[in-house]
């Protein structure tokens, strides 16, 4: 949910007699109420209802069959990155050339940062994940072709 949404949402709490409101947008969720004192509104982030992943079927590659290397995946679940920092270069790039060792991204899980090597040496196919977007276990990260 957009933050100037939730900051308009806390100036109408404010100017008004309403102690409490809750407003759903798809999956996302928040509540935002007032104080004991009547003072400061204060949002209540919630998450929203996650239905169960329907299962893959016989013969589906979560990685998709337009790839023909193979996958370097999740050892764990958590958050990935391509760059040991904001303001550093990524690990791989698509039609890179790494050999086996080579860091290819960060998991970062309960805040340790957790380097991520490939076993294989090749090329880089292709990056199936955005830098910052949760990861989950066995999940296909890279393609090494």
């Amino acid at each position: 949910m957009d933050i100037r949404k939730v900051k308009k949402l806390i100036e109408l709490l404010e100017a008004s007699d309403v102690a409490e409101i809750e407003i759903k947008e798809g999956e996302e969720a928040v509540r935002i109420s007032r104080g004991p004192t009547g003072g400061y509104a204060i949002p209540q982030y919630m998450p929203a209802p996650v239905a169960a992943p329907a299962p893959a079927a016989a013969g589906d590659s979560a990685a998709g069959s337009n790839y023909t290397g193979d996958p370097v995946k999740s050892p764990m679940v958590g958050t990935f990155y391509r760059s040991p920092s904001p303001t550093s270069k990524p690990f791989v790039e698509v039609g890179q050339q790494v050999k086996a060792g080579d860091v290819v991204c960060i998991i970062e899980a309960m805040k340790m940062m957790n380097q991520i090597e490939t076993s294989k040496a090749g090329t880089i196919e292709a990056i199936l994940v955005e830098d910052g977007e949760p990861v989950e276990f066995d999940q296909p990260l890279v393609i090494i072709s």
